[in-house]
């Protein structure tokens, strides 16, 4: 699977898995829009994958909140 220059929407990004995820998909070469709860863990994450040369912005977003669908 080509992933190159493809976007990425990662939630659960800064948890053990998702934070391996993120690393796989940037090595890759895809974009990746980081999304989860914890700002800071995210913006850290996000500013060390980029030091490795990927692109990547950080989100914070609660899939759980109640109403965040209807928005």
């Amino acid at each position: 699977m080509q992933l190159r220059d493809k976007k990425v929407l990662l939630t659960g990004a800064t948890g053990g898995i998702g934070r391996l995820i993120a690393r796989l998909l940037a090595e890759q070469g895809a974009q990746l829009l980081l999304a989860g709860r914890d700002l800071s863990a995210l913006q850290q994450q996000a500013a060390e994958l980029a030091d490795g040369g990927a692109r990547v912005v950080a989100v914070e977003l609660d899939l759980g909140a109640e109403g965040l669908l209807e928005q």
